[in-house]
């Protein structure tokens, strides 16, 4: 699971760009209104709310905004937006799932097709690549959160299913359905998590060497500056080597 952590860590490092992070502000805007409108408008009583706003915080946007796309579900908005889920194949054969917010579905399927393809990568079927992954919860806190040991008896005692601790940090993962207690129970014995989110978990990886990378780098850049994409997974593997020449 080194490449799905790595890539966790390129994403959040390219998140700090000025660019990147109103793209980013807007997309975690429109999750939390699209969460909101789903269920209460309260977080406190709709746990896919409650996941978003702290995602939201987790990424620096500001209370104000949050508020906003809260206000915009009570305001009607949001109601024409459906969740998609693409998959397909970029460079060396690696798998990529796209996640995606719209209102258009037929726009949003042709920008992502045309981005695959300009890409080197294909646009599969549903069900071409998920077989690759599991839909688990993702809890990530820093290094400073306490030693291995102290946060692996933590997570169990809270219902997560396992721990990955290295000098970077923790992450903590648990059942889908589970990341909201889990990630409550945590936050009452650690503190405030870096992120605490929904993810596809790859359960099988594709080694990737650096021109392979540079071209998966590039597609998945151009797969996330699109507003419709919310959020884009791959399963693949690098050496330190590899991520230190990117």
């Amino acid at each position: 699971m080194a490449g799905h952590s790595k890539w966790a860590n390129i994403q959040h490092r390219k998140g700090r760009q000025d660019a990147a992070r109103s793209k980013l502000f807007s997309k975690l805007s429109k999750e939390i209104t699209v969460a909101a409108k789903m269920g209460d408008p309260d977080p406190d009583k709709n746990p896919r709310l409650r996941l978003a706003v702290k995602e939201a915080k987790s990424n620096s946007v500001p209370k104000d905004v949050i508020d906003r796309a809260i206000k915009k579900s009570v305001a009607g908005e949001g109601d024409d937006y459906e969740e998609i889920r693409y998959e397909g194949y970029g460079p060396n054969g690696v798998a990529v799932i796209v996640e995606a917010m719209t209102d258009n579905r037929n726009r949003t399927a042709s920008v992502v097709r045309s981005t695959f393809s300009k890409n080197g990568g294909n646009l599969g079927e549903t069900g071409s690549v998920g077989f690759m992954f599991e839909r688990k919860g993702e809890v990530v806190y820093p290094s400073d959160a306490g030693d291995a040991d102290t946060v692996f008896e933590a997570a169990i005692e809270a219902g997560a299913e396992d721990v990955e601790s290295s000098e970077d940090g923790h992450i903590i993962w648990c059942a889908d359905t589970d990341l909201n207690e889990v990630s409550n129970a945590l936050e009452a014995a650690l503190g405030e998590s870096e992120s605490t989110k929904l993810v596809w978990k790859p359960t099988t990886t594709t080694e990737l060497g650096l021109e392979d990378m540079q071209r998966l780098m590039k597609l998945v850049d151009a797969l996330e500056d699109d507003d419709d994409v919310q959020r884009v997974t791959t399963n693949f593997e690098a050496t330190d080597e590899v991520m230190a020449q990117l």
